[in-house]
């Protein structure tokens, strides 16, 4: 079984520069990671022409098909019958983009299909990440 879900989807760029109507990004999701989404915008479309991933929870993202979340750099809310506005909050500025809901409700049920939700501590080793963290703090 896999343990990584990407996805395309068309985000529509609402308010950044420079200006594109409409961009390929990725929704990405690692089981190894089990909290957290990845979304990837390509270069073309960031100001520093590289490509950009903004990572926040997946609880962020499927609570704010419902109603607004956020209070940090990532917040996300409905718009509309099928649209949700993600926004990226950095020091050089603030892209919104909207998204097909369906895409992102796809998206979440794959994820959810790989680890449920309310299981994803299921997935953490955390005895070896302690581990980890010990060896390099010696």
């Amino acid at each position: 079984m896999s343990i990584v879900i990407e996805q395309p989807v068309e985000a529509r760029l609402v308010a950044a520069a420079p200006r594109m109507p409409s961009i390929p990004a990725t929704l990405h999701y690692d089981r190894r990671d089990p909290f957290a989404v990845r979304m990837t915008f390509p270069a073309p479309a960031t100001l520093e022409n590289v490509e950009v991933c903004w990572t926040f929870s997946r609880e962020l993202l499927s609570a704010g098909l419902q109603h607004p979340e956020g209070h940090g750099d990532v917040r996300v809310r409905p718009y509309g019958y099928d649209r949700t506005v993600l926004e990226f909050h950095a020091p050089e500025g603030t892209a919104v983009v909207h998204v097909r809901s369906g895409e992102l409700r796809s998206f979440l049920k794959a994820t959810g299909e790989l680890v449920p939700v309310g299981l994803e501590h299921l997935q953490l080793d955390l005895d070896h990440d302690l581990a980890e963290l010990m060896r390099d703090a010696c």
